[in-house]
């Protein structure tokens, strides 16, 4: 994992020139403009424009909250970072997360008439608290990912479909490698609300294989998959309100309940 860091790091480091040339361009994209580039927590084909960026954060349990940033280094280049820790909206001290995260997509082919936008990308940011015992994310990060993206519009909705697959690389103790699928829905109605829907098969995530001393029926997921809702008000030209509801299924051991957080993004350029 920290060869894989090192290496985005350097891109990060080389590709600073190009954003810098982007920030004297005047952009004439709207907001409303931009494709979503997550739903909950799978990512979609869509990319920042170039010279826009976005700062949020992410609310879970326990108080716990994980900010990130992005930047659309050109049309087809999105990278970005992200930290956070256990209660951190508390009144005790917070228990950071391990490391700095990383974000990075390139979108291969765009949408067509006909065929589906794809994006690759490498994703170390999981969600919800960080289990040194594990070493691992309460839900995985993607790790690399390839995801396609197909958007239509109907009356006045705008929607799209997302599927994709990845290879996560949190697979320390549970010893859980395999390629995942998973899939998406979004829909964004006239009145700047938009509804989020995806499911996760958790092929990496659906059995125990914990060191002795472990309990396999204590962590990791039930073979159920992870299926999550969102709905998102998007409050003006910049800022976007979100309600996510995760784990519909109680696939989680951790879990007695659906996961509810909160997420806050905001959009502008350069």
């Amino acid at each position: 994992m920290k060869t894989i860091y090192t290496i985005l790091a350097i891109c990060i480091i080389l590709l600073i020139p190009q954003f810098t040339h982007a920030q004297n361009v005047e952009s004439t994209t709207s907001m409303y403009d931009i494709p979503p580039r997550w739903l909950v927590d799978m990512p979609t084909a869509g990319t920042l424009p170039r010279g826009y960026y976005n700062i949020g954060i992410r609310t879970y349990p326990d108080g716990g909250a994980i900010v990130n940033t992005d930047i659309g280094l050109s049309n087809r280049l999105t990278i970005g970072i992200s930290y956070g820790g256990d209660a951190v909206l508390s009144n005790i001290t917070p228990n950071w997360n391990p490391s700095i995260e990383f974000n990075l997509k390139f979108r291969l082919i765009d949408e067509l008439e006909y065929f589906p936008g794809v994006s690759i990308g490498f994703a170390s940011q999981g969600n919800g608290r960080f289990i040194s015992s594990f070493d691992r994310y309460t839900f995985k990060s993607r790790g690399f990912y390839v995801v396609a993206s197909r958007s239509f519009y109907f009356y006045q909705w705008t929607a799209g479909w997302h599927f994709g697959m990845n290879l996560t690389q949190e697979n320390g103790f549970d010893k859980e490698d395999d390629i995942n699928f998973f899939g998406g829905f979004d829909a964004t109605f006239k009145y700047n609300l938009a509804l989020i829907a995806e499911y996760d098969l958790a092929l990496n995530d659906d059995r125990s294989t914990l060191p002795d001393g472990f309990s396999p029926n204590t962590f990791g997921g039930k073979g159920r998959g992870y299926f999550n809702l969102g709905i998102k008000w998007l409050f003006t030209d910049n800022l976007e309100l979100e309600a996510i509801l995760k784990d519909m299924f109680i696939n989680s051991h951790e879990a007695e309940a659906i996961t509810r957080e909160i997420r806050i993004n905001y959009i502008d350029h350069f």
